[in-house]
């Protein structure tokens, strides 16, 4: 089951080791929707991004980059995301992409022994069906034991 609360995903709550999951797109565009909150809060995750991207090494579509930001607590990156969204274009959301990201995210939290909280990922900017990435997080993290929350800004 994936717990759904009101709050602020980048101060997730609970006890133990944390994961912050968010989606990017695959042009190196950081600047709006969730982002700006994670920018408030820390700057290692843009700033990882915007490296990861000039590097070009392994920056596609399902890839993930955990960025540490406290004892404790990491950002995940998600290259879930083609491009950018313009009027008039499909959404970007790649659900492919995304659940590759899931999975492998899975596995890092596994690893980590943390539970992860994200916003309603790929469903606002990227343009996604909730209806069509919650079924992907049950299978890809919960189905798997890992605890997930949600969270909705009040």
């Amino acid at each position: 089951m994936i717990s759904y609360t009101t709050g602020d995903a980048t101060n997730p709550q609970g006890p133990g080791p944390k994961i912050v999951a968010h989606v990017c797109n695959d042009i190196g565009a950081w600047g709006r929707g969730f982002v700006t909150a994670v920018s408030r809060r820390w700057p290692e995750p843009e700033a990882t991004y915007r490296a990861w991207h000039q590097s070009g090494g392994g920056f596609e579509l399902g890839a993930i980059r955990l960025v540490p930001v406290e004892p404790d607590l990491w950002v995940a990156n998600m290259i879930g995301q083609h491009g950018i969204r313009r009027r008039g274009h499909s959404a970007p959301i790649r659900y492919d992409a995304l659940e590759r990201c899931l999975s492998r995210l899975r596995d890092e939290a596994m690893i980590l022994h943390a539970s992860v909280h994200m916003p309603r990922i790929g469903a606002g900017l990227a343009g996604g069906s909730w209806d069509r990435i919650e079924p992907l997080i049950l299978t890809q993290l919960t189905g798997h034991g890992v605890a997930v929350t949600v969270y909705d800004l009040p």
